[in-house]
């Protein structure tokens, strides 16, 4: 999944803290319901989820994590983004292909947190036999039609 390195103030928005996006994540990382980011601000490691709002997207920074950086609104600020977790794109080819038959699956994979879909994707992998693992694969698929985020 491709990295996102930009520079960018925080800004203040109706009482809240946040860091503008400069891009679309949907043209670049794909549609999704959530986005759910890792990356730095300022050097800083930083994580959360991303918010559309009325001038684009957002990454809202809560107030204790702006004390411990030492960090200030209005002044552009080194940053690097890119989604967390496994990504449908980049999961073993027949799990890949299972989620490109069910594009309602593959979307709520996508915009599941990160805990979710490390979740799925060990318990799949932990199969041993080949068939155990096919069995995974087809209840994982009829989980993520059904809108269940663990089995």
């Amino acid at each position: 999944m491709v990295e996102q390195s930009f520079e960018a103030p925080l800004l203040r928005a109706a009482g809240r803290t946040v860091l503008a996006l400069p891009f679309d994540p949907v043209v670049v990382w794909g549609a999704r319901e959530r986005f759910h980011v890792s990356g730095t601000l300022a050097g800083r490691p930083i994580r959360g989820a991303l918010v559309r709002g009325t001038t684009g997207w957002h990454l809202p920074v809560g107030p204790a994590w702006l004390r411990d950086a030492g960090l200030v609104p209005d002044v552009p600020l080194p940053v690097m983004l890119q989604p967390e977790g496994p990504q449908a794109d980049a999961l073993e080819p027949d799990l890949a292909a299972a989620l490109a038959d069910e594009p309602d699956a593959r979307v709520f994979f996508t915009s599941l947190p990160t805990f979710y879909r490390k979740n799925f994707v060990r318990w799949i992998l932990s199969a041993k036999q080949p068939q155990t693992r096919a069995a995974r694969i087809a209840e994982w698929v009829r989980l993520l039609r059904a809108g269940q985020r663990e089995r």
